[in-house]
């Protein structure tokens, strides 16, 4: 999907306020769809396109890091205000980063799980050892290392626009584009494994309808907020 903003474009966007990300964590993730993701690196500024997520909801929820009312100094940041990053180290050798919600005390977040490039490809593809868009970001590890998040970041304002912040640029994701399914790897928590908490978009949809039905389908028009 050709994108038409700039580097220089990326300076003009402001960062999502913090009402964004204090409203139902399903929301938040459902409305990250299509958001733009903005990381100010040394060697340049990178912009890329939110496509998957996945919602933890905090102390009922087995998957959660949170869950039960855990509290630990890896897992503070979700247990501050929304619009937070919560950054943490797995497996011993990756980071994922997470978009805190809610308000104080309410310990929930959005793992980001996916993502397309929209500026600073080039840039993107160096630090992830890859070329090419096909399984670049596809993992939240690799959407890490591509954009240089790291602990560093845990607990960075999101609101602020300075090292790494979320934005839009008008982009809406149609409810025929988003799909929502049970979330990767949390076969540890029983019944919650099954939750439909991963929410994804496709990007292609707009460009496969126009060319099935021609020009005027497939574009504009937002979706509106994901329920729980």
């Amino acid at each position: 999907m050709e994108e038409p903003l700039s580097g220089r474009g990326l300076a003009a966007l402001a960062p999502l306020e913090r009402g964004f990300y204090q409203r139902a964590t399903t929301t938040v993730a459902r409305n990250l769809l299509g958001k733009l993701l903005v990381r100010r690196l040394p060697e340049g500024d990178v912009a890329v396109r939110i496509t998957e997520v996945e919602a933890y909801l905090g102390v009922g929820d087995p998957a959660a890091h949170t869950w039960g009312g855990r509290r630990t100094d890896r897992n503070e940041a979700m247990w501050g205000e929304g619009g937070r990053l919560y950054v943490y180290f797995t497996y011993g050798m990756h980071f994922c980063g997470n978009v805190v919600t809610r308000r104080p005390g309410v310990p929930e977040a959005v793992l980001l799980r996916g993502a397309v490039p929209v500026v600073g490809a080039p840039l993107i593809e160096a630090r992830r050892g890859k070329r090419g868009r096909s399984g670049l970001l596809n993992g939240p590890a690799k959407l890490c290392q591509g954009l240089g998040i790291d602990r560093g970041l845990n607990g960075a304002d999101l609101t602020l626009g300075e090292e790494v912040w979320l934005a839009s640029d008008g982009f809406e994701c149609r409810s025929a584009w988003v799909c929502r399914l049970p979330r990767v790897g949390v076969a540890y928590a029983g019944e919650a494994a099954s939750w439909p908490l991963r929410f994804l978009v496709d990007l292609d949809a707009p460009a496969r309808a126009r060319r099935i039905h021609g020009p005027g389908h497939g574009a504009g028009g937002g979706a509106g907020s994901g329920g729980r």
